[in-house]
């Protein structure tokens, strides 16, 4: 059975990696893999430090598109891919990856994934998580602080030079791609559980689809 890939995409800090994560919690009876786009930013180590402070992160160049289509693809071809890992404190590229196995079920997040037409056109579902600026703002730098060890200055001076500009340019202007659009965050329990039951119809569907089709000729009831 051809995976469903759920796509979801949103603002910085606006809970989309929440809604991912209770999405692919809530689905027991699917196997499910996850995936974050984080990983698939562009390698840019050979580039000096204080350079690549500097680089625009929230703009769509700044993905490596051509691998996260191509891992995508093999997933939906059902072969396992070593998924990359990005470093936030060094802005680099892991040399540790990550094996993600196929599943029924694929759920990747990223602020700009409906950006990019070969990404968004392999999501069968396509979720916008939405959440005021101030709150995405606060969720940044307490994120940013807590977890990637980022003094408030740097955080402030990225947030207002790129981050903003790139989600007004790039971000907000994707959310028309959605099919289903969740506000207050990743907390909403009701969207959670829309989004759910649409995508076990969808399995079960696709289930009773292949099962007929597994039937030898002659024997259909």
């Amino acid at each position: 059975m051809k995976p469903l890939i759920i796509g979801i995409a949103g603002g910085t800090g606006s809970g989309k990696s929440t809604v991912a994560r209770n999405v692919a919690q809530a689905l027991s009876a699917a196997s499910v893999a996850f995936i974050d786009m984080d990983g698939y930013y562009r390698d840019f180590s050979h580039v000096p430090f204080e350079e690549r402070r500097r680089i625009n992160w929230a703009h769509p160049d700044a993905f490596d598109w051509e691998l996260l289509v191509a891992q995508l693809t093999s997933l939906l071809a059902g072969e396992p891919i070593d998924k990359p890992v990005y470093d936030f404190a060094s802005h680099t590229r892991s040399a540790r990856t990550v094996r993600i196995h196929a599943a029924e079920v694929v759920v990747i997040d990223g602020i700009l994934l409906f950006a990019d037409v070969r990404a968004r056109d392999l999501c069968d579902v396509k979720v916008f998580v939405d959440a005021d600026a101030d709150t995405r703002l606060i969720r940044r730098i307490r994120r940013d602080i807590a977890k990637r060890g980022r003094p408030l200055e740097e955080i402030l001076e990225q947030y207002s030079t790129t981050v903003q500009p790139m989600h007004l340019q790039f971000v907000e202007p994707s959310k028309r791609y959605a099919d289903v659009i969740v506000p207050r965050g990743g907390h909403n329990r009701i969207a959670i559980e829309m989004i759910v039951a649409k995508i076990e119809r969808r399995l079960a569907t696709d289930r009773a689809r292949d099962g007929r089709a597994a039937v030898p000729p002659g024997l259909e009831r």
